[in-house]
């Protein structure tokens, strides 16, 4: 009996523990599952179904530039293509050959081929790309995933925001992409793109969207998306999906240094496509909001000569004459902190909010003036096709040292100086020297209007403003410098 209960004690714990080890390989393959589940629910979507849906849609550009005779060969020659061939050979090679001293021979020009992406947003045929796949193209072929082709003509183009719209006629059963609204995006969110980056038809590439609203030099009214999907040549004028399979953006610029994908690419948010696509559609044309003012970023020392807490808003540096802003009654100096209850962080969120507001509707702007906001109804006008500020001309140096212990010398302004520079008055800086006035960036030739928020029109306007500076604190100085109004601070 001993022995057999002794056995029996024995293999009970040795069930159990084998029924212990089932249950816990159970539980452990369970939460692998429900983990990776997780995982790709929260982070790592799967892009097959959305890529399937909406493939059809997106299309290959293709374009065609004839060449053209400009800088050819025989220009400034006293004949043309037709009498060369009735040259001798040797005068033939002599004008059209490898080594001619007169440039390229029109016969020897080839057609200049390009391509791009873009997608088809209506049944009755309409396409959107980007302007610069489509520039001075003479041909511009469409290719649809399902192999057709279509030769496409050019509704119109915007150059500010770089977007084109084609038409293809005569086309059945085309696909179209189901449009979304760029304003619902997110940093963060994932988005792909679809399109023919070094031709290679219909390439798939994902990321996340890294930053909303962002400003690039060259286009100053497009709110671009940051994103670090792969976009390369080829991907121009391709759609931006989010997960519902929307288009949110048109994939337009990337940021590279050398000539391909480095992690940052930009896009057009599909809100501001879709008004440029309307009007391009319905008008031939664009039309932009325009407020007629002359804007530079408030930084930490402007702040703090201006009185706010932190940087933020549009500093006003010049107000043009005749404009909606002049007529609404904005000032040099001013800081716009809102627009349409909109707020304006950075002098960069002004232009795509004024640009997209109609032409002939009224805005609301709140600016900082003297200190405290002050609301203003302004009339919105159409931004002119040439905007371009004149430039003042050059004017001499009298030779005079610095004569005060900001270390600049000035000398009234003429007449003709002020005029030829859209000012009403002001004192010309003739010379500095070290001192606070060179550390703020002021140079000779440029016209001092304002020092702290005083008004200068004249030399005793100048001396008054000076004798009465705060010391060890930062001021406020407007100045006119060939033709463009900027504020400086300085640090007596």
């Amino acid at each position: 009996m001993s022995r057999i209960n002794a056995a029996v004690i024995r293999v009970a714990p040795a069930q159990q523990t084998g029924k212990c080890w089932a249950a816990l390989l159970l539980v452990s393959v369970l939460v692998s599952v429900f983990w990776s589940q997780s995982v790709q629910a929260r982070g790592l979507p799967d892009f097959t179904e959305l890529v399937e849906e909406n493939s059809s849609a997106v299309v290959n550009i293709s374009t065609t530039s004839e060449p053209t005779s400009e800088g050819s060969r025989f220009q400034g020659l006293p004949f043309d293509e037709r009498q060369l061939e009735q040259l001798p050979p040797f005068l033939q090679d002599f004008f059209s050959g490898p080594q001619s001293p007169f440039g390229e021979s029109p016969r020897q020009l080839q057609p200049q081929r390009s391509m791009g992406s873009g997608f088809i947003v209506s049944t009755d045929g309409y396409v959107l790309t980007n302007n610069h796949v489509v520039e001075g193209a003479d041909e511009v072929i469409v290719r649809l995933n399902d192999r057709r082709e279509f030769q496409a003509t050019i509704v119109g183009t915007d150059p500010r925001s770089d977007m084109a719209v084609l038409k293809i006629e005569n086309a059945e059963d085309l696909p179209v992409v189901k449009v979304g609204s760029s304003r619902d995006l997110r940093v963060g969110e994932w988005v792909f793109a679809i399109g023919s980056p070094f031709g290679f038809d219909y390439t798939v590439t994902a990321g996340i969207v890294s930053a909303l609203g962002r400003s690039l030099p060259s286009e100053n009214y497009v709110p671009f998306i940051q994103t670090d999907v792969a976009i390369n040549p080829g991907n121009s004028g391709g759609p931006l999906f989010n997960l519902d399979g929307d288009v949110v953006g048109i994939n337009s610029q990337i940021y590279t240094r050398s000539g391909g994908f480095m992690g940052v690419s930009f896009a057009i948010p599909i809100d501001d496509a879709m008004n440029v696509f309307k009007q391009l559609r319905d008008k031939g044309s664009v039309a932009r909001g325009w407020l007629g003012v002359l804007i530079q970023e408030v930084n930490r020392d402007l702040a703090e000569s201006f009185g706010l807490k932190r940087p933020r808003g549009a500093l006003i540096a010049e107000v043009m004459q005749g404009s909606p802003a002049q007529q609404g009654g904005l000032q040099s100096g001013d800081i716009v902190l809102e627009y349409n209850s909109d707020p304006v962080r950075l002098s960069s969120d002004l232009p795509p909010l004024v640009g997209r507001t109609p032409v002939g509707e009224s805005a609301r702007l709140t600016v900082l003036r003297g200190g405290r906001e002050v609301s203003l109804d302004v009339t919105i006008g159409r931004l002119p096709e040439d905007g371009e500020a004149e430039s003042a001309p050059e004017v001499g140096d009298s030779g005079a040292p610095p004569q005060d212990s900001l270390g600049l010398a000035v000398e009234p302004l003429t007449s003709d100086m002020a005029s030829a520079a859209g000012v009403q008055g002001g004192v010309l800086v003739t010379r500095t020297g070290p001192g606070p006035a060179a550390e703020a960036g002021i140079r000779p030739q440029d016209i001092i209007t304002e020092i702290n928020r005083d008004q200068v029109r004249s030399v005793e306007d100048f001396r008054k403003a000076t004798g009465k500076l705060p010391s060890n604190r930062a001021v406020s100085v407007r100045i006119v410098r060939q033709g463009r109004a900027i504020y400086l601070v300085m640090k007596p």
